[in-house]
């Protein structure tokens, strides 16, 4: 994984970590739904970061490497299932 985005990746899954712990206290505590929902959909949204990041790392990777070796069709096949 190139290192910049494994540090950053890394750092959003640790935020996603605290935002889950959150959530399952805010559950636990019976916290107000709307409350709940919006941590959830916070969470969310960190996890879209987080696969932003990693589609990112695996485009300038493997992609790049496939496409180097004449793999074109595995890569957009790979892709298009994610």
């Amino acid at each position: 994984m190139i290192a910049d985005i494994k540090k950053r990746a890394l750092h959003r899954s640790r935020i996603l970590e605290g935002q889950m712990r959150g959530l399952e206290k805010m559950i636990e505590n019976d916290d107000y739904c709307v409350d709940i929902i919006t941590q959830s959909l916070a969470s969310q949204k960190s996890l879209r970061s987080l696969n932003k990041l990693l589609v990112e790392n695996h485009l300038r990777t493997h992609v790049a490497h496939m496409f180097a070796n004449g793999e074109q069709d595995v890569a957009v096949d790979e892709l298009r299932k994610v």
